[in-house]
């Protein structure tokens, strides 16, 4: 079976040679070996060599199965050396490189072409948009423990609780259930705070007729889950009502719609023109959605400017909100596979207004 850097390979232009792999999340793509920001991956047409020191030399030597493992010890020389044994005139390297980085490699391989353009990062891009069965395993079961984790808070959260608390349990419940870690830094937020999307939990106390906005995920087996839900405590107003009934309407709308041959401005418009023609234009600032994968946020995106055409095999998330700055917010979120002729929802967590 075709591993993805025999992929990578086959992608290339023709008259490939040699690709130069550093990034951590392309790294991890290749080899689903996690060393933080320690390794040098080199793809040849017929085979690939990891450099890696000798601090997870042992444990890469065990689990990396699509390359060849050799201990790092002075990165250039040996990529130099691997590079004139092959005859290699032409290396691909990733567009976002520092030029720093680009500058020591072109003075440790001279006579060698570094090609800089976007081919390679184009083309690592074009493999990744389009998830694998293993791969939606994985996320599948991130997803799981998420959802876990959101009948587990809901038990918690109550007035007088703070939000940074309330934060630490769902990261320590998911963790302590195998979870890698978390997809980013968890958002727990209530009241006012609310209404900013990317709020930071702090010392606030949840408040009686609060609305706590939680955007959270566990990762599992290197991917990310990703997930909004916002609860009441206590009896919500009435025009909180009308504001989660908006996003929950716009939310559902968009999952029913969203297919194949669509772009992510079109599904975004679906959102956009829900929200809006409830009275709420200039309240929901962000785009509907990115993909998510081994980073949180991938491309393609579902947003006003993204003419992207989506595909089966591709993932989503569906997270619109409103937000009324210094009174609250609302925000409902599902991370979601495209298939041949819809979607697949990972996430099973109640979406109708809870209150606790």
């Amino acid at each position: 079976m075709e591993n993805r850097c025999q992929k990578l390979a086959r992608s290339m232009p023709e008259g490939f040679e040699a690709a130069l792999v550093t990034t951590v999340a392309n790294r991890f793509y290749f080899l689903d070996f996690d060393a933080d920001d320690a390794g040098t991956l080199v793809i040849f047409p017929d085979e690939s060599v990891f450099l890696i020191d000798s601090r997870y030399i042992e444990v890469a030597g065990r689990q990396v199965k699509n390359a060849r493992v050799e201990e790092e010890h002075d990165c250039l020389s040996q990529l130099r050396e691997l590079l004139q044994k092959r005859g290699v005139r032409r290396l691909y390297v990733e567009e976002d490189v520092s030029i720093a980085y680009a500058g020591r490699l072109q003075a440790a391989l001279e006579g060698i072409e570094l090609d800089l353009t976007p081919t390679l990062s184009q083309a690592i891009r074009a493999l990744r948009v389009i998830k694998d069965e293993e791969e939606l395993k994985r996320m599948r079961a991130a997803q799981k423990l998420t959802d876990e984790c959101f009948t587990h808070i809901c038990g918690k959260i109550r007035p007088g609780v703070r939000e940074i608390d309330l934060a630490l349990e769902m990261e320590v419940f998911m963790r302590s259930r195998g979870a890698d870690g978390v997809s980013f830094p968890i958002i727990c937020v209530g009241g006012p705070n609310s209404s900013m999307p990317h709020g930071v939990p702090g010392e606030r106390l949840v408040q009686e007729s609060d609305f706590v906005t939680m955007d959270y995920g566990a990762r599992w087996g290197g991917y990310c889950a990703d997930m909004t839900r916002t609860v009441a405590v206590g009896q919500p107003s009435a025009e909180m009502e009308k504001v989660y009934n908006t996003v929950l309407t716009a939310q559902l709308a968009c999952c029913k719609a969203i297919r194949p041959g669509m772009t992510g401005a079109q599904v975004d418009a679906i959102a956009r023109e829900i929200i809006y023609s409830a009275g709420y234009e200039g309240r929901f600032g962000h785009g509907l959605g990115h993909s998510l994968g081994i980073e949180i946020h991938e491309d393609p995106r579902c947003s006003p400017r993204d003419n992207t055409v989506l595909r089966p095999g591709m993932t989503m998330t569906i997270e619109p909100g409103i937000y009324l700055p210094g009174q609250f917010g609302v925000r409902i979120e599902d991370a979601v596979v495209l298939t041949e002729d819809g979607i697949e929802i990972f996430g099973s967590s109640d979406k109708n207004l809870i209150v606790l």
